[in-house]
């Protein structure tokens, strides 16, 4: 899943990144929730993580929260708070917010409540028919039965972003992005790295998927019935 995380706090952005990085998530952050806005028209965000530390905040939040849901009706909205009444959290869920969660809450219910709202969720592209991966435990399953697949954390990532594009070319400026969202300047030489890695374990399966190199337009991921010659290896 990709994630924009607002937090104003630099120790709770850095915490809060790392730990919804490690549930498998592709993170991007900002210390202000009105830069949302254009951060959403510059990639696809599955969903926004907003933290809000001080009441005097809430209303100037509540009208961002109510400007991004007009912007983006079909993204995963969830706030966190410092402190927040029931009837505080109720006005952010009738602004827009798909959640909200006081402090003290747990990561884990924030990600598994996020992976349910975004199952629900009516917009985003139909889940892949052949193949699909599992957080839980970190693999990529195939739908006819053939053995799943153990997957490093990039690996889960790569895979989990050329899956959402229905085999449709993806750049390698947004692999990368997707892969590597904590690092502002990734090593060219990583992606091909990781690609050459993956197609390893895929080709040991029966019947593999192709990581597809399009030349001029990055990389798709394709079943061998579908996918027409490879361009090469990078």
């Amino acid at each position: 899943m990709r994630i924009l995380l607002d937090a104003a706090c630099d120790a709770q952005r850095l915490y809060l990144a790392r730990a919804l990085t490690e549930s498998l998530n592709s993170v991007e952050t900002t210390d202000a929730l009105r830069h949302a806005g254009y951060l959403l028209e510059q990639e696809p965000f599955d969903a926004i993580v907003a933290c809000a530390a001080r009441r005097e905040t809430f209303d100037e939040l509540l009208a961002t929260v109510k400007a991004l849901r007009a912007q983006a009706p079909d993204i995963v909205l969830v706030m966190l708070f410092a402190h927040a009444s029931p009837a505080e959290c109720a006005r952010f869920l009738r602004a827009g917010a798909d959640a909200c969660f006081v402090q003290p809450y747990s990561i884990v219910e924030i990600s598994e409540r996020l992976r349910i709202l975004e199952r629900t969720d009516t917009s985003p592209a139909p889940p892949c028919a052949w193949a699909q991966l599992d957080p839980a435990t970190r693999e990529f399953r195939f739908t006819n039965g053939a053995h799943a697949i153990a997957l490093t954390r990039r690996e889960y990532l790569l895979l989990d972003c050329l899956l959402r594009a229905q085999g449709l070319p993806v750049s390698r400026e947004r692999l990368t992005r997707y892969v590597w969202p904590e690092k502002d300047d990734a090593e060219p030489g990583s992606l091909n790295l990781l690609i050459l890695r993956l197609r390893r374990k895929l080709g040991a399966s029966h019947a593999p998927p192709v990581i597809q190199t399009l030349s001029r337009h990055g990389y798709c991921l394709r079943m061998p019935a579908t996918s027409g010659p490879d361009n090469g290896d990078n």
